[in-house]
Protein backbone atom coordinates (compact mmCIF):
# COMPACT_ATOMS: atom_id res chain seq x y z
CA UNK A 1 0.00 0.00 0.00
CA UNK A 2 1.48 3.34 -1.10
CA UNK A 3 0.13 6.41 0.68
CA UNK A 4 0.57 10.16 0.82
CA UNK A 5 0.27 11.99 4.14
CA UNK A 6 -0.63 15.65 4.61
CA UNK A 7 -0.73 17.76 7.79
CA UNK A 8 1.69 15.06 8.87
CA UNK A 9 2.90 16.35 12.24
CA UNK A 10 5.53 13.86 13.38
CA UNK A 11 3.73 11.20 11.33
CA UNK A 12 1.57 9.02 13.56
CA UNK A 13 0.14 7.33 10.45
CA UNK A 14 3.55 5.99 9.43
CA UNK A 15 4.27 4.75 12.96
CA UNK A 16 1.02 2.76 12.77
CA UNK A 17 1.38 1.54 9.20
CA UNK A 18 5.09 0.79 8.94
CA UNK A 19 4.69 -2.66 10.59
CA UNK A 20 2.16 -3.48 7.84
CA UNK A 21 4.77 -2.85 5.16
CA UNK A 22 3.01 0.25 3.80
CA UNK A 23 5.24 2.86 2.14
CA UNK A 24 4.90 6.67 2.16
CA UNK A 25 5.10 8.47 -1.19
CA UNK A 26 5.30 11.93 0.42
CA UNK A 27 4.71 13.92 3.60
CA UNK A 28 3.50 17.49 4.00
CA UNK A 29 3.99 19.67 7.07
CA UNK A 30 4.52 23.42 7.52
CA UNK A 31 5.73 23.63 11.16
CA UNK A 32 9.50 23.67 11.63
CA UNK A 33 9.86 21.26 14.55
CA UNK A 34 7.76 18.43 13.07
CA UNK A 35 9.54 18.96 9.75
CA UNK A 36 12.89 18.45 11.50
CA UNK A 37 11.59 15.24 13.09
CA UNK A 38 10.35 13.94 9.75
CA UNK A 39 13.60 14.81 7.98
CA UNK A 40 15.53 12.95 10.68
CA UNK A 41 13.46 9.77 10.70
CA UNK A 42 12.43 9.61 7.04
CA UNK A 43 15.20 11.26 5.01
CA UNK A 44 14.29 9.33 1.86
CA UNK A 45 10.64 10.48 1.80
CA UNK A 46 9.86 13.77 -0.02
CA UNK A 47 8.71 16.43 2.45
CA UNK A 48 6.43 19.24 1.30
CA UNK A 49 5.31 22.36 3.09
CA UNK A 50 1.93 23.55 1.77
CA UNK A 51 0.15 20.43 0.51
CA UNK A 52 -2.03 22.49 -1.84
CA UNK A 53 1.03 22.87 -4.09
CA UNK A 54 1.37 19.12 -4.73
CA UNK A 55 0.66 18.58 -8.42
CA UNK A 56 -1.35 15.90 -10.18
CA UNK A 57 1.61 14.33 -11.96
CA UNK A 58 4.25 14.91 -9.30
CA UNK A 59 4.13 11.31 -8.09
CA UNK A 60 3.02 7.98 -9.39
CA UNK A 61 -0.36 6.54 -8.40
CA UNK A 62 -0.97 6.26 -4.66
CA UNK A 63 -3.38 3.91 -2.95
CA UNK A 64 -4.33 6.11 -0.02
CA UNK A 65 -4.37 9.77 1.00
CA UNK A 66 -4.42 10.49 4.74
CA UNK A 67 -4.60 13.72 6.69
CA UNK A 68 -6.04 15.49 9.70
CA UNK A 69 -6.52 19.04 8.46
CA UNK A 70 -6.54 21.89 11.03
CA UNK A 71 -9.36 21.63 13.54
CA UNK A 72 -9.35 25.12 15.11
CA UNK A 73 -12.21 26.46 13.00
CA UNK A 74 -14.43 23.47 13.86
CA UNK A 75 -13.59 23.07 17.55
CA UNK A 76 -16.14 24.23 20.13
CA UNK A 77 -13.20 25.89 21.91
CA UNK A 78 -12.65 28.27 18.99
CA UNK A 79 -14.57 30.89 17.03
CA UNK A 80 -16.09 28.19 14.78
CA UNK A 81 -15.45 29.87 11.47
CA UNK A 82 -15.95 26.51 9.76
CA UNK A 83 -15.19 26.28 6.08
CA UNK A 84 -15.14 30.09 5.83
CA UNK A 85 -11.94 30.04 7.89
CA UNK A 86 -8.75 29.47 5.86
CA UNK A 87 -7.80 26.61 8.18
CA UNK A 88 -11.21 24.97 7.89
CA UNK A 89 -11.16 25.35 4.12
CA UNK A 90 -8.11 23.06 4.01
CA UNK A 91 -10.60 20.18 4.41
CA UNK A 92 -11.83 21.02 0.90
CA UNK A 93 -8.24 21.39 -0.31
CA UNK A 94 -7.69 17.85 0.96
CA UNK A 95 -10.46 16.72 -1.39
CA UNK A 96 -8.93 18.67 -4.28
CA UNK A 97 -5.65 16.86 -3.67
CA UNK A 98 -7.56 13.57 -3.66
CA UNK A 99 -8.98 14.54 -7.04
CA UNK A 100 -5.49 15.27 -8.40
CA UNK A 101 -3.90 12.09 -7.06
CA UNK A 102 -6.94 9.84 -7.62
CA UNK A 103 -6.10 7.87 -4.50
CA UNK A 104 -8.22 4.74 -4.12
CA UNK A 105 -8.71 5.36 -0.41
CA UNK A 106 -9.11 8.44 1.79
CA UNK A 107 -8.67 8.73 5.55
CA UNK A 108 -9.58 12.13 7.03
CA UNK A 109 -9.64 12.99 10.74
CA UNK A 110 -10.90 15.94 12.77
CA UNK A 111 -12.54 16.96 16.05
CA UNK A 112 -16.19 16.05 16.80
CA UNK A 113 -17.05 19.74 16.60
CA UNK A 114 -16.99 19.41 12.81
CA UNK A 115 -20.28 17.49 13.04
CA UNK A 116 -22.12 20.56 14.33
CA UNK A 117 -20.14 23.31 12.60
CA UNK A 118 -22.47 25.68 10.76
CA UNK A 119 -25.44 23.55 11.79
CA UNK A 120 -23.87 20.43 10.27
CA UNK A 121 -23.64 21.98 6.81
CA UNK A 122 -19.84 22.11 6.83
CA UNK A 123 -19.54 18.38 7.43
CA UNK A 124 -22.24 17.78 4.86
CA UNK A 125 -20.24 19.79 2.33
CA UNK A 126 -17.12 17.70 3.01
CA UNK A 127 -19.01 14.42 2.59
CA UNK A 128 -20.81 15.77 -0.46
CA UNK A 129 -17.45 16.64 -1.99
CA UNK A 130 -16.32 13.05 -1.52
CA UNK A 131 -19.43 11.80 -3.28
CA UNK A 132 -18.88 14.20 -6.20
CA UNK A 133 -15.38 12.77 -6.61
CA UNK A 134 -16.76 9.22 -6.72
CA UNK A 135 -15.95 8.11 -3.18
CA UNK A 136 -18.28 6.09 -1.03
CA UNK A 137 -17.68 6.86 2.62
CA UNK A 138 -18.27 5.89 6.23
CA UNK A 139 -17.53 7.94 9.33
CA UNK A 140 -17.29 7.22 13.01
CA UNK A 141 -16.32 8.96 16.27
CA UNK A 142 -13.58 7.01 18.04
CA UNK A 143 -12.23 7.65 21.54
CA UNK A 144 -8.57 6.96 22.34
CA UNK A 145 -9.41 5.69 25.84
CA UNK A 146 -10.82 2.52 24.28
CA UNK A 147 -7.67 1.84 22.27
CA UNK A 148 -4.95 1.57 24.89
CA UNK A 149 -4.32 5.29 25.45
CA UNK A 150 -4.81 6.71 28.98
CA UNK A 151 -6.60 9.76 27.65
CA UNK A 152 -10.13 10.68 26.66
CA UNK A 153 -9.63 11.93 23.10
CA UNK A 154 -12.62 11.75 20.74
CA UNK A 155 -12.07 12.25 17.02
CA UNK A 156 -14.13 11.86 13.86
CA UNK A 157 -12.63 9.50 11.28
CA UNK A 158 -13.92 9.45 7.71
CA UNK A 159 -12.86 6.63 5.39
CA UNK A 160 -13.58 6.95 1.69
CA UNK A 161 -13.23 4.39 -1.10
CA UNK A 162 -13.56 5.00 -4.81
CA UNK A 163 -16.88 3.51 -5.85
CA UNK A 164 -18.16 1.75 -2.72
CA UNK A 165 -19.24 2.84 0.76
CA UNK A 166 -19.45 -0.82 1.83
CA UNK A 167 -15.67 -1.25 1.61
CA UNK A 168 -15.15 1.96 3.57
CA UNK A 169 -17.57 0.76 6.26
CA UNK A 170 -15.83 -2.62 6.41
CA UNK A 171 -12.61 -0.81 7.35
CA UNK A 172 -14.12 1.51 9.94
CA UNK A 173 -16.61 -0.79 11.67
CA UNK A 174 -16.28 -4.23 13.22
CA UNK A 175 -17.23 -6.75 10.56
CA UNK A 176 -19.55 -8.75 12.82
CA UNK A 177 -21.51 -5.56 13.57
CA UNK A 178 -22.06 -5.07 9.82
CA UNK A 179 -23.58 -8.55 9.77
CA UNK A 180 -26.18 -7.51 12.32
CA UNK A 181 -24.24 -8.70 15.36
CA UNK A 182 -23.25 -5.94 17.73
CA UNK A 183 -19.61 -5.71 18.75
CA UNK A 184 -18.71 -6.47 22.37
CA UNK A 185 -19.28 -3.44 24.55
CA UNK A 186 -16.11 -1.61 25.53
CA UNK A 187 -16.00 -0.32 29.08
CA UNK A 188 -14.28 2.89 30.13
CA UNK A 189 -12.01 2.79 33.13
CA UNK A 190 -13.69 3.37 36.47
CA UNK A 191 -10.81 5.00 38.31
CA UNK A 192 -10.93 8.68 39.29
CA UNK A 193 -7.90 10.96 39.08
CA UNK A 194 -6.25 11.91 42.38
CA UNK A 195 -7.52 15.02 44.09
CA UNK A 196 -4.83 16.89 46.02
CA UNK A 197 -1.57 14.99 46.02
CA UNK A 198 -0.07 12.15 43.98
CA UNK A 199 0.14 8.64 45.39
CA UNK A 200 1.82 5.54 43.99
CA UNK A 201 -1.48 3.64 44.17
CA UNK A 202 -5.08 4.42 44.81
CA UNK A 203 -5.07 7.91 43.28
CA UNK A 204 -4.50 11.10 45.22
CA UNK A 205 -5.86 12.31 48.50
CA UNK A 206 -4.70 13.99 51.64
CA UNK A 207 -3.52 12.85 55.04
CA UNK A 208 -5.58 9.93 56.19
CA UNK A 209 -6.72 8.99 52.70
CA UNK A 210 -7.49 5.35 52.12
CA UNK A 211 -6.48 3.20 49.21
CA UNK A 212 -9.31 4.65 47.13
CA UNK A 213 -7.80 8.13 47.49
CA UNK A 214 -10.77 9.42 49.50
CA UNK A 215 -10.60 11.12 52.88
CA UNK A 216 -13.27 12.87 54.84
CA UNK A 217 -13.13 16.58 54.11
CA UNK A 218 -11.25 16.32 50.81
CA UNK A 219 -12.85 17.28 47.53
CA UNK A 220 -14.12 14.34 45.53
CA UNK A 221 -15.73 14.57 42.05
CA UNK A 222 -19.30 13.36 41.82
CA UNK A 223 -21.61 12.83 38.85
CA UNK A 224 -21.01 13.74 35.21
CA UNK A 225 -18.93 15.53 33.94
CA UNK A 226 -16.81 15.49 37.08
CA UNK A 227 -15.43 12.05 36.20
CA UNK A 228 -12.84 13.92 34.13
CA UNK A 229 -10.63 16.84 35.04
CA UNK A 230 -12.36 20.19 34.37
CA UNK A 231 -10.88 22.61 31.87
CA UNK A 232 -9.47 25.73 33.51
CA UNK A 233 -11.44 28.88 32.74
CA UNK A 234 -13.80 27.03 30.43
CA UNK A 235 -17.47 27.92 30.47
CA UNK A 236 -19.65 25.06 31.67
CA UNK A 237 -22.06 23.81 29.02
CA UNK A 238 -20.43 24.29 25.65
CA UNK A 239 -17.16 23.00 27.08
CA UNK A 240 -16.46 20.38 29.70
CA UNK A 241 -15.36 22.23 32.77
CA UNK A 242 -16.21 24.79 35.39
CA UNK A 243 -16.09 28.56 35.14
CA UNK A 244 -12.88 29.83 36.79
CA UNK A 245 -12.35 26.51 38.55
CA UNK A 246 -10.01 26.85 41.54
CA UNK A 247 -8.74 23.88 43.47
CA UNK A 248 -9.39 25.54 46.83
CA UNK A 249 -12.78 26.95 45.94
CA UNK A 250 -14.29 24.04 44.14
CA UNK A 251 -17.58 24.46 42.36
CA UNK A 252 -21.04 23.06 42.02
CA UNK A 253 -19.80 19.64 40.92
CA UNK A 254 -17.15 19.27 43.63
CA UNK A 255 -18.31 18.76 47.19
CA UNK A 256 -16.50 17.66 50.35
CA UNK A 257 -16.63 13.94 51.02
CA UNK A 258 -18.92 13.34 54.00
CA UNK A 259 -19.70 10.36 56.18
CA UNK A 260 -23.10 9.75 57.73
CA UNK A 261 -26.10 11.98 57.23
CA UNK A 262 -25.64 15.55 56.03
CA UNK A 263 -27.96 18.03 57.77
CA UNK A 264 -30.45 19.65 55.44
CA UNK A 265 -29.08 23.16 55.96
CA UNK A 266 -28.25 26.04 53.68
CA UNK A 267 -26.01 25.10 50.74
CA UNK A 268 -23.18 27.40 49.74
CA UNK A 269 -22.98 26.90 45.95
CA UNK A 270 -19.86 29.03 45.62
CA UNK A 271 -17.71 26.77 47.75
CA UNK A 272 -19.65 23.51 47.51
CA UNK A 273 -20.17 23.19 51.29
CA UNK A 274 -23.03 23.14 53.77
CA UNK A 275 -23.31 24.84 57.12
CA UNK A 276 -21.80 22.58 59.73
CA UNK A 277 -19.18 20.96 57.45
CA UNK A 278 -15.47 21.12 58.26
CA UNK A 279 -13.45 23.23 55.83
CA UNK A 280 -10.65 20.85 54.67
CA UNK A 281 -8.10 23.67 54.52
CA UNK A 282 -8.78 25.87 57.55
CA UNK A 283 -9.99 22.85 59.62
CA UNK A 284 -12.73 25.12 60.98
CA UNK A 285 -16.45 24.47 60.90
CA UNK A 286 -18.33 26.30 58.16
CA UNK A 287 -20.93 28.75 59.50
Amino acid sequence: MIYGSVCSGIEAATVAWHPLGWKPAFFSEIESFPRAVLAHHYPETPLHGDFTTIGADQYGPIDLLVGGTPCQSFSIAGLRGGLDDERGNLALEFLRLAQRTRAKWLVWENVPGVLSSNGGRDFGAILGGMVELGYGFAYRVLDAQFFGVPQRRRRVFVVGHLGSWQRAAAVLFERHSLSGHSAPRREAGQGVAGTLESRASGGGGGPGAGTDGAAAGYLQPVDWPADIAPTLNAAFGSKLGLEDQHIRGGGGLFVPAASGDVPDTRFDATHGRRDGDIDPYSRRRVR
